[in-house]
């Protein structure tokens, strides 16, 4: 008997899921899963602009009107230009605690037939360093920080999205132009 209500259950559960409904995407709708009595949230798996009942990171942040879709889309944008601008500032602390310098040359085939003579600069760091130390704090703080901004994309919410790209290209924008980039002259493959 315990058997039968139970897929009873779910089976109800499973038809009633796979009904169209009228509630607005991100519509949050309670339910028991497998009769535990947790609540469920409903979300949109298409993109809407919607502005009411959007959850956002935590399930007590709810955003439910104009004026607090434009707050979050300003700070949605912000935390992903500060994510772009924290890859290049990584990048940046490397470059300066890089140490134990070590120059190697090979002979690489020059035009006509000629050898010539490439040097290559080997750089690297110690493990039980403060930078080193600074670098894995701030990796994590950029793990946490771009799984935040996946997750925020993940509600399908066309103002966040829009929010976390225009702010990525921002970030890129103003903090890229810093990165260094290194063009191998050898290279023949375009």
């Amino acid at each position: 008997a315990f058997l039968n209500l139970s897929v009873l259950k779910m089976s109800h559960h499973m038809n009633s899921s796979m009904l169209p409904t009228s509630h607005p995407p991100g519509h949050q709708h309670s339910t028991t899963a497998s009769g535990h009595g947790h609540d469920m949230m409903m979300m949109a798996m298409t993109f809407h602009f919607s502005c009411e009942n959007v959850p956002l990171l935590f399930s007590g942040l709810t955003i439910n009107s104009p004026g607090e879709m434009a707050g979050a889309f300003v700070a949605v944008f912000f935390l992903a230009m500060f994510y772009e601008g924290l890859k290049i500032a990584r990048e940046c602390l490397l470059r300066k605690s890089q140490v134990s310098i070590r120059y190697n040359s090979m002979p690489v085939p020059g035009p006509n037939g000629t050898i010539l003579m490439e040097t290559h600069k080997t750089v690297g760091q110690q493990m039980l360093s403060l930078p080193h130390l600074l670098q894995t704090v701030l990796h994590i703080i950029q793990v946490v920080v771009s799984y935040f901004l996946m997750l925020i994309f993940m509600t399908y919410n066309g103002y966040l999205c829009i929010a976390v790209a225009a702010g990525a290209g921002t970030g890129y924008f103003f903090f890229s132009w810093k990165k260094a980039v290194v063009v191998d002259i050898t290279e023949h493959c375009h």
